[in-house]
């Protein structure tokens, strides 16, 4: 269960009188996009629509709103000339008082999300697990090892522990995302093989040097996989400019890569869509 869906459920049980704030539809640049959300009680605030003085102002309107007994409305935002904010932009915010079990699914937050098998639960396995946390990603971590897997994951994440992760490959859907990082190179090397065998997947890493590939692309390419599918494998692994070791950067540095890969897919696809939605009204 995300976090996000935690603290829905935790406010609803204990029936905390609850706001929700959604962009609604903005015009020019703005902080957030439209279907972004935040809960706003009395006394706290979960999520953002963009910080600064639009967030500022949108807290204090639902909590008098709450205050009131109100249910809402939508509201116009000028972000420059009525809030003094840089972007210039308008925002147009919808304020729903949540009350009703019914009432609840407004606020849940619907998009693509990035199905991830992590296999590999070392230092880095364990860092970027930390680094992925609040991002929209469903986590598969995978190793063969019982005792490196918390016994309780967090929010968002499936530990499996398996002597056959190489079946986890084969389960998983189309366009998921792999990350290979176990302790042993030869596990590595089958999983790579593995993957390789698919063609719907969206992002393949490998974590290892350029000396470590070119000895993987040889092993695999004498074992019967053809070298056309090798420029699918990502490795070594992470935005360029950073070339620290340590297990925290590296994590930062692959979690930017896979959300670059997700915000091309995202961005594609939602171009498509306006395509289709086009060549329709015409037909």
């Amino acid at each position: 269960m995300s976090a996000w869906r935690q603290t829905l459920e935790c406010l609803r049980r204990e029936q905390t009188p609850v706001m929700l704030v959604s962009v609604d539809s903005i015009v020019g640049s703005t902080p957030r996009e439209p279907g972004a959300k935040m809960l706003v009680t009395a006394e706290r605030q979960y999520g953002t629509i963009g910080g600064g003085n639009l967030e500022y102002q949108a807290c204090r309107i639902a909590r008098d709103q709450l205050e009131l007994g109100a249910e809402g409305g939508l509201r116009r935002f000028p972000l420059g000339a009525g809030l003094g904010q840089c972007c210039g932009g308008l925002v147009n915010l919808m304020f729903e008082r949540l009350e009703a079990d019914s009432d609840w699914s407004r606020a849940e937050i619907e998009q693509d999300s990035i199905e991830l098998y992590l296999f590999g639960a070392g230092h880095v396995g364990q860092a970027l697990v930390h680094a992925l946390a609040g991002l929209p990603v469903k986590l598969n971590w995978i190793d063969t090892r019982d005792e490196m897997l918390p016994p309780i994951p967090p929010p968002g994440v499936k530990t499996i522990c398996t002597d056959t992760p190489e079946a986890e490959i084969d389960a998983a859907p189309v366009g998921a995302y792999f990350l290979v990082m176990t302790h042993d190179h030869a596990l590595d090397q089958r999983l790579c093989e593995q993957i390789l065998q698919r063609d719907d997947f969206r992002y393949f890493g490998l974590i290892g040097s350029h000396s470590k590939r070119r000895n993987f692309e040889t092993r695999m390419q004498r074992r019967g996989i053809d070298p056309q599918k090798f420029a699918r494998m990502t490795c070594p692994i992470g935005i360029e400019g950073i070339s620290s070791k340590q297990p925290a950067q590296i994590a930062i540095s692959v979690a930017a890569e896979i959300l670059q890969v997700y915000d091309r897919v995202h961005n594609q696809n939602q171009t498509n869509n306006k395509i289709i939605n086009v060549l329709e009204r015409q037909s």
